[in-house]
């Protein structure tokens, strides 16, 4: 990837929570940073059992830093009023490693499908609002394999495209883990695998 963005994804920093109220219905929102789908399903049970009388537990969520993996889910309202205006709401701030999840407490008046898929939408946006948004990068991870003699070569190379050191073990042949954007990942790549001695595994 060229160095233009690409490799940057947004998401949001830690859990945050929400209450919208419409004609006397209350819809609680939360949003959770989540990185797999069981995790985001692990979080919608826990929620549906902490609040057992509720409604509807109604969620969307989307994974990986493209988004590409995404799922909504209406638990029983009208086709396309909750979990589709939720998912919405996560396009619309281009978040992504993100689960929103709506719990629903009905007040006894209908709010027919243009009232409910508003009160979602509105609901996940102030979650969202609510939450932290922040940048994360795409990263390539290499391993690095060098005898102890060849250190200061590829510490030269380290300090100066400074990747960030995920692990490292130093002995007669000594092994570095890094993590670098994946823009910057070419550049390290090259200058490691010319650094004498230097094995060099790329994944990502």
């Amino acid at each position: 990837m060229a160095d233009n963005g690409d490799d940057l994804y947004r998401t949001i920093a830690a859990p945050a929570e929400a209450l919208f109220k419409e004609r006397s219905s209350k819809f609680f929102a939360y949003a959770f940073p989540v990185v797999s789908a069981e995790e985001a399903l692990e979080i919608v049970e826990r929620l549906r059992k902490k609040y057992y009388d509720a409604t509807h537990h109604c969620y969307a969520y989307r994974l990986g830093a493209d988004g590409s993996v995404y799922r909504a889910n209406d638990d029983g309202e009208p086709s396309g009023t909750a979990g589709k205006p939720i998912l919405g709401q996560l396009l619309s701030a281009d978040v992504t490693d993100c689960l929103v999840v709506v719990v629903r407490y009905f007040g006894g008046t209908k709010l027919g499908v243009p009232g409910l898929i508003g009160a979602y939408r509105e609901s996940t946006a102030e979650v969202l609002a609510a939450a932290e948004i922040v940048e994360k990068t795409v990263d390539a991870i290499f391993t690095v394999v060098f005898p102890y003699v060849c250190m200061n070569d590829v510490m030269k190379v380290v300090k100066e495209e400074q990747p960030r050191i995920v692990s490292q073990s130093f002995d007669n042949v000594c092994t570095m883990t890094l993590a670098i954007r994946r823009s910057r990942a070419a550049a390290l790549e090259k200058r490691l695998a010319n650094a004498e001695g230097a094995d060099v595994e790329r994944k990502g």
